[in-house]
């Protein structure tokens, strides 16, 4: 491609040494105001620079005829006018911009996105990193192109690929042992008695529950209240020796659910208790339940605590108390944590639905369908 730099006084000035230069099929690749003449720093005047290019493999003029007719040359003419001017306004609107601090170009739809990503929730990290690359997508295309791109599909694509898909999803017998942790007021009982529905109602399984929760007498109440709902049996485990004879008491049994208490988790001494009563080995899988009405930052240091047991899925609860869930993706971006469940209501066993990377995406873009 031939490219030229042409300075004028003004835009239009400038549009038609560009045009009377390099014709009709000019490219506009860059407009920008710049400083000319002055003397040490003053009298200086603005100018308009453009840089435009022209691709010489193409035959952007009419090709000469051998008969003459002056009113087809004539129409031709003004339509190429046309066709070139239309063109340019185009290229000045696709360009239009606003300026970050750092004086980096964000084009205004990108901009938008970032509004909404804010107000999301999400960590400024993984913000700055979409909108440059979605920024960097769209001055890519030309501005018929980015009218008709799909946008979703391209932030759906970007985050499936950020998150492990493949470990997303519910609990499927992987273990025999399946411990819910978390900190108070969470929804882990009532979360215990969904899965637990599910796999009695749906999977037709043998299933008992152990609840390590004898701080709350309330708690201890519900879930003994689930498990004659489902006509299971229920053991509560004071003790370490407790829970050893309540897990042998279920060795045949195809899924053992534990609910174990929720305390002040920022405290690491109620890790310690916990890890002295739960026997933690390969038969158990450890699912954090997490709300989503908490703040990031808790929820950070909460899994931070847990880890440790280790933490092999999150739950999260309470979707439908909050239209933000900014947090949720930020843990399993930041930390590669998978997602297990969803819960949205209170309904047992039906407020709960099996997280995917795709669908966590699809609920974000509902958000932004509500707010455009």
């Amino acid at each position: 491609m031939k490219v030229k730099k042409y300075t004028a006084n003004s835009l239009p000035e400038a549009m038609k040494l560009v045009r009377a230069d390099l014709g009709s099929g000019a490219v506009i690749l860059n407009t920008r105001e710049v400083q000319a003449g002055g003397f040490l720093g003053f009298f200086t005047k603005k100018n308009i620079e453009i840089f435009a290019g022209l691709d010489q493999d193409i035959d952007y003029y009419p090709k000469k005829s051998s008969i003459v007719n002056h009113e087809p040359v004539q129409n031709k003419s003004e339509n190429e006018e046309l066709t070139y001017e239309i063109r340019q306004l185009k290229q000045m609107v696709h360009s239009m911009t606003i300026q970050k601090k750092d004086n980096e170009p964000i084009p205004e739809f990108a901009e938008k996105w970032r509004s909404f990503l804010e107000r999301q929730e999400l960590e400024q990290n993984i913000s700055e990193e979409i909108i440059n690359q979605l920024t960097s997508k769209y001055l890519s295309l030309d501005p018929d192109e980015s009218e008709v791109y799909d946008w979703n599909k391209w932030m759906i694509d970007w985050f499936s690929a950020r998150m492990k898909k493949s470990e997303f999803g519910g609990f499927h017998y992987e273990a025999k042992f399946l411990n819910l942790i978390g900190p108070t007021g969470v929804g882990k009982t009532t979360t215990i008695a969904k899965i637990g529905a599910k796999a009695v109602l749906k999977d037709r399984k043998r299933v008992a529950f152990i609840t390590t929760d004898t701080y709350r007498i309330a708690a201890i109440e519900q879930l003994k209240t689930y498990a004659e709902i489902l006509n299971i049996p229920c053991e509560v485990a004071y003790t370490a020796d407790d829970f050893k004879k309540a897990k042998e008491k279920f060795k045949d049994y195809d899924l053992v659910l534990v609910d174990s208490a929720g305390r002040n988790f920022l405290n690491r001494f109620y890790i310690e208790e916990l890890q002295r009563i739960v026997q933690f080995d390969k038969d158990m899988k450890n699912y954090l339940v997490l709300s989503l009405t908490s703040k990031y930052k808790d929820m950070e240091t909460i899994y931070s605590q847990f880890k440790s047991l280790p933490v092999h899925k999150v739950i999260f609860t309470k979707k439908d108390e909050t239209s933000t869930i900014g947090a949720m993706l930020n843990l399993a971006i930041n930390h590669s944590v998978p997602i297990s469940y969803i819960t949205n209501g209170q309904n047992v066993p039906d407020d709960m639905f099996e997280a995917d990377a795709e669908e966590l995406v699809q609920m974000l873009l509902k958000e932004k369908l509500k707010h455009d």
